[in-house]
């Protein structure tokens, strides 16, 4: 979290002008080259990141749920949004203009080097899924989950639980059809690998090492 180990009265000063909204399912919340005037927090809910390729195909890059950030690129490059940003579920998203989020990052080095923390896992995120992108599909589709435990897990009575997010969202993140996708969740939860609660939007992994191993 950006805030953590900030002092307190940096923190009440940072986030006084962030205005809170409650939004519903798949509602944009940015989209392509609009340009940054406010940085974004997710206090409930998950959003997608998505572009698209050559062939106009539809590619989520990212999910990214409680506690996360975006929209934080364009302000310090100030140049417009790259990709668009859709509520995956019912979502409740802070918003706080840029020039409020570049003064805490010069005036707070602790921001600074949370933020840098954030952009490192994300691409250590990202060549990891780049390096498995020629892999066979029980790895591609294992390593998405695996990506969505370590971004959005959290700790659960069956273990590590992450968004039971649509077949679709996985083949757009996995580069899979969404037919093979099906099959391999399929295959995944008859070994028990996961347990799926579809009343509660969620998917749970009760051995995390055990799903691991699977890419080895």
């Amino acid at each position: 979290m950006l805030f953590q180990g900030l002092p307190e009265e940096a923190v009440e000063q940072a986030t006084s002008q962030v205005v809170f909204r409650s939004h519903p399912a798949s509602q944009v919340i940015l989209l392509e080259n609009d340009w940054g005037s406010s940085v974004y927090f997710i206090l409930d809910g998950w959003v997608k990141i998505r572009t698209y390729n050559l062939d106009g195909k539809e590619v989520t890059l990212n999910i990214l749920g409680k506690g996360e950030l975006f929209g934080e690129m364009a302000p310090l490059d100030e140049v417009p949004r790259s990709t668009d940003v859709i509520t995956l579920v019912p979502t409740v998203i802070g918003s706080m203009p840029a020039t409020d989020f570049v003064m805490l990052l010069n005036t707070q080095p602790q921001a600074g080097i949370s933020l840098a923390r954030l952009m490192a896992r994300r691409l250590r995120q990202v060549n990891r899924r780049l390096r498995l992108r020629e892999s066979d599909s029980l790895s591609r589709v294992t390593d998405i989950l695996l990506f969505l435990a370590d971004g959005q897990g959290q700790p659960g009575d069956g273990g590590i639980e992450i968004p039971n997010l649509p077949h679709r969202e996985l083949s757009s993140l996995s580069g899979l059809a969404r037919e093979t996708v099906t099959r391999v969740l399929s295959k995944l939860e008859k070994k028990g690998l996961i347990v799926r609660d579809k009343d509660k939007d969620l998917m749970s992994i009760p051995d995390i090492d055990a799903l691991e191993r699977l890419l080895v």
